[in-house]
């Protein structure tokens, strides 16, 4: 069976381009069914894109290229791991911006390049780890930020209906059922009791 080269991209969301990415796998000459995509985070390796690239497609004395290391993980620790897996499974890894990794070593010199590697890979490695963990802690300062200003996050507050404080006093002094009470403002029986149980802490 031929060797085949396979091209991975990553963004972190569905927002993100990826047109980059694809534009250098373009100009080494990749065709378009090679290329294998995602629009998720870097910060573990369940990607639907990436999962069946590992388990469908690659075999071994194929080649898988990315634009950096960080498109493969943010992650040190399954970074390492996915270099084992390939090395394991006989699957060349190219790096664009690591250079040492698209040329063949020199006969008896391919210890030295492996060496480089390890080390390019290992800061690399670190760099993207750090930027996912600032990231995240900017994400956290941010929303704290936001909520000190009044911004409010998830979904709106379900306002009560016009007649509820009528139907509630009737339900609460037994003159209705619940179910009745449901009926008369429209609302769920969840949030009937949520409403509910605000108004008693009022009181």
């Amino acid at each position: 069976m031929e060797n085949r080269t396979f091209y991975y991209a990553r963004v972190s969301s569905k927002e993100q381009n990826l047109d980059r990415q694809i534009d250098a796998f373009k100009e080494l000459g990749a065709n378009e069914r090679d290329v294998i995509v995602d629009k998720e985070s870097g910060k573990n390796l369940e990607r639907t894109g990436y999962t069946a690239l590992k388990k469908n497609m690659l075999r071994s004395g194929d080649t898988l290229i990315v634009t950096s290391l960080d498109r493969l993980s943010r992650d040190k620790g399954d970074i390492k791991i996915e270099m084992e897996y390939f090395r394991e499974h006989k699957i060349r890894l190219k790096i664009l911006d690591i250079p040492t990794t698209l040329i063949e070593p020199p006969v008896g010199q391919e210890w030295v390049f492996e060496m480089v590697e390890n080390i390019l890979i290992e800061v690399l490695g670190s760099f993207a780890e750090n930027e996912r963990k600032l990231i995240k802690k900017r994400q956290a300062e941010g929303i704290a930020s936001a909520k000190n200003k009044g911004v409010k996050f998830g979904r709106p507050a379900k306002e009560k209906p016009e007649n509820w404080n009528e139907v509630y006093k009737k339900w609460k002094q037994g003159e209705i059922t619940a179910v009745e009470g449901m009926r008369l403002t429209g609302v769920t029986k969840n949030v009937f009791y949520k409403f509910a149980k605000e108004e008693n802490k009022r009181q």
